[in-house]
């Protein structure tokens, strides 16, 4: 079992650092990043005048996800009824308040949470399109009645806490309903459920290819898996041949869609799974959305390795890193049972 404040905090801070590795070269292409960072592409974090490497939207909405579903679990105990999804909703629309969309936001949305009162969270950081639309929309998406017909990986992206609170099937449920909240297309949402089953099986003691595998028999379950299953099989099969990073990476896509974000985080995953560093620095080094694979690819490798696998002068650098070592331990403190300060999340 991978179940220790190590693995915990290892997928929350990877992810972290792997979005702000893809940060600067987001809407490079490859040949940009290799004309300005030389021939191995960028291989270490960019830093502010702060000394600290920003974060992306992706790491945002992770850590208003990881709320959603604390709270929800709160409701859980203290009253015995609880619908996740509604309560990770409005974590969502705490969310979109920090980003300064705040005309008829009802206030009672926004009290007694903690995330609210860290600053650094109140920054556009080239957020979503797809989330902002859908929030700003007044409607829950569902998967009964999808809320539009978007697929992009602004869903997956965000779902690594719900790995790490839930034993991999329930996860799975969890994380496609949460998806559906602002992605309507099955590969959108499938994809999220994909990632948090392979994050909670690796926790479980799982090792990373047979996690993989299981995810596959897994989305076999449900309607119009295809273009998941297709980006993750050819990502594991084309972990195990000799190719370049860059050519295998274009042969899964770009990694602004879903399944392709996927395909590649599950690629630099296995091709470097004990190596935490050499698969950060060729998960963001290509074509596509780079931030965005670099987060993935840090959540599985980070919660596979832990902490004593990240390279500790990334960790230091990371902007927002006590927030998530707290929000971390929160949630390994559920996944145990354990008494904890359910006052940072108050249910509703």
């Amino acid at each position: 079992m991978k179940k220790s404040a190590d693995y915990f905090r290892g997928c929350l801070l990877g992810g972290a650092i792997g979005d702000a590795l893809g940060r600067p070269v987001e809407f490079m292409s490859y040949k940009e990043i290799i004309e300005k960072y030389g021939v191995g592409g960028i291989r270490d974090l960019s830093l502010t005048s702060r000394g600290v490497a920003e974060i992306t939207d992706d790491t945002q909405l992770t850590l208003f996800t990881a709320e959603g579903i604390l709270r929800a679990q709160n409701r859980f105990l203290s009253k015995g009824i609880c619908h996740i999804p509604s309560v990770v909703y409005y974590a969502y629309l705490r969310w979109l308040y920090t980003q300064g969309y705040r005309e008829g936001m009802d206030q009672s949305i926004l009290e007694k949470s903690w995330l609210l009162f860290a600053n650094e969270l109140f920054n556009q950081r080239a957020p979503g399109g797809a989330c902002i639309s859908a929030l700003l929309s007044g409607k829950q998406g569902s998967l009964q009645v999808p809320i539009n017909k978007n697929k992009g990986c602004g869903a997956v992206v965000r779902v690594a806490p719900i790995g790490l609170m839930f034993r991999k099937n329930e996860a799975f449920e969890v994380a496609i309903q949460c998806a559906a909240l602002t992605h309507g297309h099955p590969s959108g949402y499938l994809s999220a459920g994909a990632l948090a089953y392979i994050i909670a099986s690796i926790v479980e003691g799982e090792d990373m290819e047979r996690a993989v595998q299981g995810t596959l028999l897994k989305l076999e379950e449900y309607d119009n898996h295809q273009e998941c299953t297709e980006k993750i099989t050819l990502g594991m099969e084309l972990s195990k041949l000799g190719c370049s990073n860059y050519r295998a990476i274009t042969k899964i896509g770009e990694g602004f869609v879903g399944e392709e974000a996927l395909g590649i985080g599950i690629f630099c995953a296995l091709k470097y799974e004990k190596n935490f560093k050499k698969g950060l620095i060729a998960s963001v080094n290509h074509d596509g959305d780079s931030d965005s694979t670099g987060a993935i690819t840090g959540n599985i490798l980070g919660a596979y390795n832990g902490v004593p696998g990240i390279p500790v002068g990334w960790i230091g650098k990371i902007e927002l890193r006590d927030v998530l070592i707290l929000v971390s331990d929160d949630l390994l403190k559920d996944y145990d049972q354990e008494t904890m300060n359910w006052e940072r999340y108050p249910g509703y």
